[in-house]
């Protein structure tokens, strides 16, 4: 079955409760990082502002962030500690046109979809739902995505731990499937040891057998590629041809490594500093379609948080951004709908065999 975009239907602005909505109010920021009192934040949804009685649609947008009007009435969509003074801020509380704001939660949303019964089995996802269609629904995006769109994964290091789902995820990145990372230092650490030495925390990644003193090889291999300067550097240095981060420099598929407080070493292009690390995932999803967050609760978290339900493409064709939480407990996958990610498709299963299914149903291993 191949796959077919859904169509994004406007809000009928000739509606009396958009033609007899008032403009939005502005205030201006006073001190930089500081938004004015009773302002309005964003969710992931589109959401549309009237200026000068014509409804706008804020074409990015992220949670939990303030509205600005800039030149033109263009509007973007800032993080409130990056508001600067003079910055006209729209005010708003609610969604409904009455203050000029409406959020229009149900563009995609078909006949099709519309649910029948008041009370149905497995409204919820656990291990016990069948994932079936999930997969082909998700493998049919890919392929579509690998040509139109921009898919970005959010990894935990789990990969890196098993053989043949590192091999699986080298796969999908050979083959187009990639088209960003982010992860933490504990990924790219593990990825390389395994590149250089075939195990991960001194396991071997196939037999998972302790290797002699293995404890140190991931805090060596932090050493060897700071003494190389950079991951690239390294790779170039020990002659590595294996491996997620590997495949991504190979590729040139941009990768955004930011740390935590635990981190060993860290690796060179690891991001200490967490607002400039999340800025950094922020540009690395402005230009996904599709966000695949594996085994990684926190840093699923943030990648929901500042991804939108929707894109709007250089055609000005507005479609959706789809975004998967996969992991083997039922708690991190529910955590992302318990904060307000709605759209997220969420499977509960081991992500070492989520990634080998997904690479053999599109063809990529064997």
């Amino acid at each position: 079955m191949l796959f077919k975009m859904p169509e994004y239907h406007a809000p009928d602005f000739t509606l009396p409760q958009f033609r007899d909505a008032p403009d939005v109010r502005v205030e201006e920021v006073e001190k930089d990082g500081v938004a004015p009192e009773y302002f309005h934040s964003t969710s992931m949804y589109p959401e549309y502002f009237k200026i000068n009685g014509e409804w706008r649609l804020a074409k990015e947008s992220r949670m939990d962030s303030s509205v600005v009007i800039g030149e033109n009435g263009h509007l973007s969509v800032v993080e409130n500690r990056n508001l600067k003074k003079g910055d006209k801020v729209i005010l708003g509380r609610s969604e409904k046109c009455e203050e000029g704001i409406y959020m229009h939660c149900l563009g995609f949303w078909d006949e099709e979809q519309k649910p029948g019964d008041q009370f149905v089995f497995r409204q919820g996802r656990s291990r016990e739902t069948s994932y079936a269609r999930d997969y082909d629904h998700l493998m049919e995006l890919l392929r579509y995505e690998r040509e139109h769109g921009n898919i970005v994964w959010v990894m935990g290091p789990a990969f890196s731990f098993d053989h043949d789902a590192r091999s699986a995820m080298e796969a999908l990145v050979e083959n187009g499937y990639a088209h960003g990372l982010m992860a933490g230092n504990a990924l790219a650490t593990h990825d390389l040891e395994g590149a250089l030495l075939h195990t991960a925390l001194g396991q071997d990644i196939y037999t998972q057998k302790s290797q002699p003193n293995g404890h140190y090889n991931h805090l060596d291999v932090i050493n060897q590629v700071r003494r190389s300067g950079s991951i690239r550097q390294f790779i170039r240095d020990e002659k590595i041809d294996n491996g997620i981060i590997y495949s991504c420099v190979k590729n040139q598929v941009p990768f955004v490594l930011t740390g935590s407080i635990r981190d060993d070493g860290p690796l060179p292009e690891v991001i200490g500093d967490a607002y400039r690390g999340q800025s950094e995932m922020r540009n690395l999803v402005r230009k996904a379609t599709t966000v695949i967050c594996l085994a990684t609760m926190l840093h699923t978290i943030a990648a929901g948080n500042m991804t939108p339900s929707f894109r709007v493409m250089p055609d000005g064709k507005i479609r959706p951004v789809y975004l998967y939480t996969v992991d083997a407990d039922e708690f991190v996958v529910n955590k992302l709908l318990d904060r307000g990610s709605l759209s997220a498709k969420t499977i509960v299963t081991n992500v070492q065999d989520f990634i080998s299914i997904v690479a053999k149903g599109l063809g990529v291993i064997k």
